[in-house]
This record gives structure tokens, C-alpha cells and sequence, in this order.
């Protein structure tokens, strides 16, 4: 009986660990894998990499006026210092980390 409480307990204790992993969503893990490392993690630009390169916040009055469709062709192609991510990353997670970055400009 002990046995059991004891890995029933541990299955749940994983389950737990696993929702948060499970809860983030596709632009989000896209774009901590390719944008936060200039960006930020919360889009403010506030790394040495985006001092360095002059980034702008996402909270920028020239960003927050962007369209969809000129954050997903500034993604796509690049800009300035910016990498075009067209061939690495699919439409869809363009899509999804405009939308994340939409999320992080509230």
C-alpha cells in the first residue's frame, strides 16, 4: 500500500512538472529559442546584445504602430541588424511569434 501512495504521488508530482512545459505556447518557445537572446525575454531590449545593436522595445511607439502583415515581413526578411528568418522558420511560427510578441507589447 505504501508502495503505491508513493508512486502515485511521484506520477503526479511529474504530471504537475510537465503542465507548465505543456501550457507555453508554439510562439512563445519559437521565439525564446531564436528572438529573446537580442529581444529579451519580455521584449524590452534590454540586453547587452540589443544595447549594443540598438534594438527597439517592442513597447516602442514605432513598433506597437506595426501591422501584423510588416512584423511577419521584417521577421521574414530581416531589417538592419535583424537575420531573416524565412527558411528557418515555417509560416505558421511567424504567425505565432508575432502573436506572442503582440502579447508581450500589453
Amino acid at each position: 500500500m505504501n508502495r503505491s501512495v508513493r508512486l502515485c504521488s511521484f506520477g503526479l508530482l511529474l504530471a504537475a512538472l510537465a503542465v507548465p512545459a505543456l501550457a507555453q505556447n508554439p510562439g512563445e518557445q519559437v521565439y525564446r529559442m531564436k528572438c529573446a537572446m537580442c529581444h529579451g525575454a519580455d521584449g524590452l531590449a534590454t540586453t547587452p546584445v540589443a544595447k549594443m545593436m540598438s534594438v527597439p522595445s517592442f513597447r516602442s511607439p514605432v513598433v506597437m504602430k506595426m501591422t501584423e502583415a510588416e512584423m511577419i515581413a521584417i521577421t521574414n526578411n530581416g531589417k538592419g541588424k535583424m537575420p531573416a528568418f524565412k527558411g528557418k522558420l515555417t509560416d505558421a511560427q511567424v504567425e505565432q511569434v508575432v502573436a506572442y510578441i503582440r502579447k508581450l507589447q500589453r
